[in-house]
């Protein structure tokens, strides 16, 4: 049995069996410790197949000398932790400002409007993930390009390419319902 030393060399090697091993090696305590933090068992197993995915992306990373590998899986695993966490809370923030605009039942919202969102909505939800969440960064998170790359950890070029071409979709969807619907959505399209 190799000791963590060899199985880090073995790692950084490129050895897929060495990640396999440190899988079974020290994957229940990561995934101990992303449950502790996120008190929830399908998050922390989401927490630490993320962890191994990034140690081997990032297997170069890692020495011997500086800590044990237990102790930089565990350091992976809190990082990829505490992003959940952030993210999550970026989702709740969401969810209550849409709540807040709902309007009061006495207000009686117009029908083209319903439809404007429902339409948003639909066209958001058939965008690729990556692009729908720089969206969603960008117009109801209020982040900057530079913000979204950083908390994507996408780079700056791609953050401002989902961007365009998320736009560029929901564009093209208003105006194929334009034709459906006139004005409003001529009026919307010139929003986007």
């Amino acid at each position: 049995m190799d000791s963590d030393e060899e199985l880090a060399e073995r790692l950084r090697d490129g050895d897929e069996k060495a990640l396999r091993v440190a899988y079974d090696r020290h994957g229940a305590t990561v995934l101990y410790l992303a449950q502790r933090l996120l008190g929830n068992r399908a998050d922390a197993e989401d927490v630490t197949q993320l962890t191994f995915v990034a140690a081997w992306t990032g297997r170069d990373g890692f020495d011997p000398q500086r800590g044990t590998m237990l102790g930089w899986l565990l350091g992976i695993a809190k990082r990829k932790a505490v992003d959940r966490l952030r993210s999550a809370e970026r989702y709740k923030r969401v969810a209550e400002t849409v709540s807040a605009q709902v309007p009061a039942e006495d207000e009686t919202e117009r029908p083209d409007r319903i439809v404007d969102r429902l339409v948003v909505a639909d066209e958001l939800s058939r965008l690729p993930a990556d692009q729908r969440r720089t969206l969603e960064l960008a117009f109801f998170d209020d982040l900057t390009h530079p913000q979204i790359a950083e908390v994507t950890g996408l780079p700056l070029g791609t953050v401002k390419s989902h961007i365009r071409r998320g736009m560029a979709s929901l564009r093209r969807r208003w105006e194929v319902d334009g034709a459906a619907f006139g004005s409003r959505s001529t009026r919307a399209s010139r929003a986007l």
